[in-house]
């Protein structure tokens, strides 16, 4: 008799439990606000660093090497002399313009080859 009983009382229970969550959609509750949302909302957009085109060692025509990173958007470049010297980021305004940092550092052209003027010596060409 009581295997007869527990089908409906299951069922029973289970109305009981569907009628507790009666609301079609989800009630969203907002305990935590963000303090910087309206900050966030009106600031200006972020422009992202470049990505790199290519990292490349170069040979220069007086023997020595340099180390130079090309950025997306032919923009800016990273120049080291030494393998674990510093890094002097050149840059231009304009794609295709020569690239440079204070100094008197400049440098144009592409990733297979360049020409580097550095303060106080004599202009390199490089070719990778």
């Amino acid at each position: 008799m009581v295997t007869r009983l527990l089908p409906p009382l299951a069922a029973t229970a289970l109305l009981a439990l569907a009628a507790c969550n009666s609301q079609s959609s989800p009630e969203v509750v907002d305990s935590n606000p963000d303090p910087l949302a309206a900050n966030l909302a009106n600031a200006a957009p972020v422009e992202l660093p470049p990505a790199i085109k290519a990292d490349k060692t170069m040979r220069c025509k007086d023997g020595s090497l340099v180390y130079v990173t090309f950025f997306e958007g032919d923009k800016q470049a990273v120049v080291r002399t030494a393998k674990d010297g510093s890094p002097t980021l050149l840059k231009s305004d304009e794609a295709g313009k020569p690239l440079t940092a204070e100094g008197g550092w400049s440098m144009t052209g592409n990733t297979t080859e360049v020409t580097l003027n550095q303060p106080g010596k004599a202009a390199l060409t490089c070719h990778a």
